[in-house]
This record gives structure tokens, sequence and C-alpha cells, in this order.
């Protein structure tokens, strides 16, 4: 098991190799990457924000989580920060399990979690220039987050 919130692109490769195992039957890779269309609006690109130190300890919180829930070792979570353009990958999450149906669960499980617990905010970027902040945060969420 293992989690990381990087500065660079995210090796989905890897992540798979990394929970790859002879005792697995299934291996799940999810990866969320920047779309061209975002309620309506063409978009540019993205860029991700966080409370670093908060969103490393809540990701393997999840992390743990779900390798008690759906007992798997097995779980690599990577999600992105900075600026990224269109079909750059955001967050990959990969699962193995002896298993199909729990590694379905356990990266559903990672994914929503993430979405609702850990403090990473996106700035839309859009093809008329502006910018939006969406998603459970807010502008000024982001910009006064500070490190504890």
């Amino acid at each position: 098991m293992r989690t990381a919130i990087v500065d660079e692109p995210i090796d989905t490769a890897a992540l798979v190799a990394e929970v790859g195992r002879h005792a697995n039957g299934a291996t799940l890779l999810f990866v969320g990457t920047v779309r061209e269309v975002n309620d309506g609006r063409a978009v540019s690109g993205m860029e991700y924000k966080a409370y670093r130190s908060m969103a490393e300890r809540e990701l393997a919180d999840i992390a743990r989580e779900a390798r008690a829930e759906f007992g798997t070792d097995d779980v690599v979570v990577e999600h992105r920060l900075g600026t990224l353009g269109l079909g750059e990958a955001s967050v990959a999450i990969a699962v193995a399990h002896a298993h199909r149906g729990a590694a379905y669960d356990a990266s559903r499980y990672v994914i929503e979690q993430l979405k609702k617990r850990v403090p990473i905010w996106k700035l839309e970027h859009y093809v008329d220039g502006s910018r939006e902040w969406v998603g459970a945060a807010s502008a000024s969420a982001a910009s006064t987050a500070k490190e504890p």
C-alpha cells in the first residue's frame, strides 16, 4: 500500500506493476484526466492545489480503510498537483485483489472518499481565458490554506 501527492506526471504503468502479485486475479487502474468540457464550458486546462500535509495524511487513511474493508494490501494512489493540460492524469488508483468484485469496490471506495475528504482544490482554465474554482472548495479556501 502506498499513497502520494506528486508534482510530476503520474506513471500509471509503474502503479500497476507496484500492485502486481501472483496471488491477485484482478488488477484495476482508475485514471482521472483533465477533460475538454465541464458543465458545458470548453476547458483548456486545470490547476490543482492542496493543503499538502493534510492531503497526504487523509489519502493514506483512505487507503488503509480500503485495505481493511476489502482485504488487500495492493492499493496505490497518486494525486498530482500543479497545472495540467487536457488529457493529463490528475489522479491514478491501482488496486489488485484475488477477486475482481473486491478490486472494483476498493477502487470505487478510494476515489469517492478522496473526492469527499482530501483537501485538494481545482481551478479550471477555460478556453475564453476565464478561470473558476470547481468542486467543494472556493478560491478563498484554496488560497488561504496553510501548512500547520
